[in-house]
């Protein structure tokens, strides 16, 4: 064997044992089969073009919505139904409207597992409170916008440390490389079988079947 076949066997051998030992590196456009399996959305057509199945199991993850009431809540709550079920906590962060506790309870959340950080607290208790409870609560949600890459990175470690899934909503596309998955809402008028939402794939870490999906009527409604 020439010297250049045995250096270029020993990179491959470094990549592979790479590839084998941190599920989480990501590999461009191509997943593996024995990556960690994320958690349901709840949608079985969203669910099977994401990768991991889901929603990744660790990580910032930004959904973009224009203007509130695009279905980006509606779109979380089966993970907080299965979460809440576990008697994992979850933190809402200066939600635009206070949670509304009949429709999260008829949902199947269980709203004794819900913490809020009222909206018009001052960001930096707001990104405080965030980064601490992403140490010991599952999943948090957070409203906030314009949040620079500094910031965002910040909190994809703080939920990568703590093992918990920081989901951002925001009106924008920040364009941050740390986020494991960006979703965009949309709604479309007129038909009105086609007002269910679109969400739309705007960055991903693995491979990504398809750009888009309109969610199921029927699952948003919880049937």
């Amino acid at each position: 064997m020439s010297v250049t076949n045995s250096r270029a066997g020993c990179k491959q051998d470094v990549i592979d044992a790479l590839l084998r030992d941190i599920p989480d590196l990501w590999r461009g456009h191509y997943t593996a089969a024995q990556g960690e399996q994320g958690f349901s959305t709840g949608f079985p057509g969203l669910d099977g073009i994401l990768p991991n199945g889901g929603w990744p199991p660790r990580g910032l993850v930004e959904v973009v919505c224009p203007r509130r009431g695009m279905g980006e809540l509606q779109l979380l709550v089966p993970l907080m139904r299965a979460l809440t079920a576990r008697g994992q906590w979850v933190l809402w962060v200066c939600p635009p409207v206070p949670p509304y506790a009949p429709a999260l309870v008829q949902a199947g959340v269980d709203i004794g597992k819900l913490l809020v950080v009222a909206p018009g607290a001052p960001l930096r208790n707001a990104l405080w409170s965030m980064e601490k409870a992403l140490r010991s609560c599952r999943l948090v949600l957070a409203w906030q916008n314009g949040l620079s890459h500094q910031v965002l990175r910040r909190l994809q470690l703080a939920a990568n440390t703590g093992n918990s899934l920081a989901v951002l909503f925001q009106r924008g596309n920040s364009g941050c490389p740390y986020s494991a998955l960006r979703l965009q809402l949309s709604r479309a008028g007129g038909d009105p079988g086609e007002k269910a939402p679109r969400v739309s794939i705007l960055r991903a870490r693995g491979n990504v079947r398809c750009s888009g999906v309109r969610l199921e009527p029927r699952a948003l409604a919880g049937e």
